[in-house]
């Protein structure tokens, strides 16, 4: 058990982060747990568990810190582990966690069937499940962290509705894959869950080696988001307005200042370069996943 390491990062609120903290210490039962006090500090403390020779390294937490957790351990070899208590766990959906069930989580993790899933990067910064440039990173940009505890998911539809009425950026595509060069708004992922428990990447495989992009042309923000529902709900993208395609590396640039994010945090601007390295994230998984 001392191969495993817990960075728990306890949700919003004193009372709460405290009660947060006694669960999971109950469910982990010794297993050592390193909390963070801010944002960025859970990769950190996954590079330490690293150097310190831990072989399990545990995010405790949303999506978010899943992402800081696995830049801190990427090409170091140590294995991945899930106690998904964040308000989106899309990874762990992706995985087919028992998100619901923490102790049964905590099995996954004392168990030892790892698999192996494709690590992509965004100008060298690691991801898992997916990122956004234009639309859904504008939207996080402008939902401050108060607003978001305090609406939750609501938060991102109001943000989403106040920069509706905006022009859409132009963004330029360069891949080897694509058959188009311009866009308004383009989602990468890695796995098929967008959002939550959304099918939106209809082919993504996990560990294939290929990124799944949707293109979104030309289009309003408002025309964006009626589309963004169409391909959700419906099992193949027809749409003339979207386009989908894979590749294996991906340029997104433009002339004016276009956030990006990653698994839901904010990443920076474009330019951004996209590579993906097949298999090459280990991850603690329930068996019949593997």
């Amino acid at each position: 058990m001392n191969n495993t390491v817990v960075i728990l990062n306890p949700v919003a609120g004193n009372e709460q982060a405290k009660h947060c903290q006694e669960r999971v210490e109950s469910i982990v039962r010794g297993c050592p747990v390193h909390i963070t006090s801010h944002s960025v500090e859970a990769e950190a403390l996954a590079r330490r568990a690293v150097d310190d020779g831990f072989g399990k390294i545990v995010a405790a937490g949303g999506d978010g810190t899943v992402n800081e957790v696995v830049n801190g351990i990427a090409r170091s070899g140590a294995a991945l582990g899930l106690l998904p208590i964040g308000t989106v766990n899309v990874f762990a959906m992706e995985l087919g966690l028992p998100s619901h069930n923490l102790e049964l989580c905590w099995d996954i993790v004392q168990g030892d069937n790892i698999r192996l899933v494709d690590l992509p990067s965004a100008n060298g910064r690691s991801f898992v499940q997916l990122a956004g440039v234009g639309l859904d990173a504008q939207v996080v940009k402008e939902t401050s962290l108060a607003f978001k505890r305090s609406l939750g998911p609501l938060s991102y539809l109001i943000s989403a509705a106040q920069i509706a009425a905006r022009e859409p950026p132009k963004l330029s595509i360069e891949s080897e894959n694509a058959s188009i060069e311009e866009g308004s708004f383009v989602l990468i992922g890695n796995g098929r869950l967008y959002g939550g428990p959304f099918p939106f990447f209809k082919h993504a495989i996990i560990d294939d080696g290929l990124f799944d992009v949707v293109v979104f042309k030309r289009l309003g923000y408002l025309e964006i988001i009626k589309y963004l529902q169409d391909v959700v709900f419906s099992s193949e993208i027809r749409v003339p307005e979207i386009e989908y395609f894979q590749t294996r590396h991906l340029r997104i640039t433009s002339e004016q200042d276009v956030p990006v994010e990653l698994d839901g945090e904010l990443a920076g601007n474009c330019p951004v370069d996209f590579q993906i390295q097949e298999r090459a994230l280990r991850v603690l998984t329930p068996l019949q996943a593997s």
